[in-house]
């Protein structure tokens, strides 16, 4: 229960960070700050605990990469398409393939209530992107999402075997220290000095962002050497649900009945998945 319990408090909180990102007026610049404050705080932890294992270098290095792809995609995400679409199919993509990533090639067994748990909430999640009926004009906007998605999958595999072979802060701290400080250097580098000039009120925003998407990435990471990394990764793009609300009622994106059924659907596989 307290796993089930961190995993949702991450997913609220990582809703809610990326509804600063889509809001943000100048998203290249407000994913920078994000960036820039996860990059501080990361220093702060690698002074703190070290060194990490010789061998653990590739997944440190394989998830700041994937991370950054995965920013990447976001950005160009939310620039083509709805919140409420765009991040529910992005989130919701990853699930079902982590879980065959499980299955197949980790060979983590899953119980029939967590794997049935899996596919409900990632048809629950996709379901509220399609309720909206996306036309031709969005397609470009819904692969950025989906390949978002799949990278989304990509490091949460390497961040579920990272985390058995070193300590999570450890971990943490080089990866969001290392995408931390090279995505705002890349963004700098094309945006030049303009970049610089954000109102004081995006700034303390785009910071405040960085410090949730920190928490809730951390939490994950915990919950994720407490259980199954499918079920886990499943339970955490339950953020969606929380986007879609947040959608409906900062954005005026419309929620509706259908989206409320997607949503029960979610929940009933937070349901199984807990009880599996």
């Amino acid at each position: 229960m307290l796993v089930l319990m961190v995993v949702l408090g991450a997913a609220v909180l990582h809703a809610t960070w990326n509804a600063m990102a889509h809001g943000a007026p100048d998203r290249v610049a407000g994913l920078a700050l994000f960036e820039l404050a996860a990059g501080i705080i990361g220093l702060v932890a690698v002074l703190v605990m070290g060194v990490p294992p010789a061998d653990t270098w590739g997944y440190i290095i394989a998830s700041a990469v994937l991370h950054l792809a995965y920013l990447a995609g976001l950005l160009a995400s939310y620039q083509l398409g709805q919140f409420s679409q765009m991040y529910p199919l992005a989130r919701g993509t990853s699930p079902w393939v982590v879980a065959v990533v499980s299955i197949v090639v980790l060979h983590q067994a899953l119980a029939v209530g967590e794997l049935a748990g899996v596919l409900l909430i990632s048809a629950g999640l996709i379901a509220l992107v399609f309720i909206g009926r996306p036309g031709r004009r969005q397609v470009p906007a819904l692969l950025a999402a989906v390949g978002t998605g799949l990278t989304i999958a990509a490091y949460t595999v390497v961040d579920g075997l990272a985390v058995h072979k070193m300590p999570v802060l450890t971990y943490m701290g080089w990866v969001f220290m290392l995408q931390g400080f090279i995505m705002p250097l890349v963004v700098l580098a094309w945006r030049g000095p303009s970049l610089l000039r954000q109102p004081r009120s995006a700034v303390l925003s785009g910071l405040g962002g960085g410090v949730v998407s920190m928490v809730a990435y951390g939490l994950v990471l915990w919950a994720q050497t407490r259980g199954t990394l499918a079920a886990i990764a499943a339970l955490r793009e339950t953020s969606i649900i929380f986007g879609a609300i947040i959608g409906a009622l900062f954005f005026g994106e419309r929620f509706g009945p259908r989206r409320a059924l997607a949503a029960a659907v979610v929940v009933a596989g937070i349901a199984l998945i807990t009880l599996g």
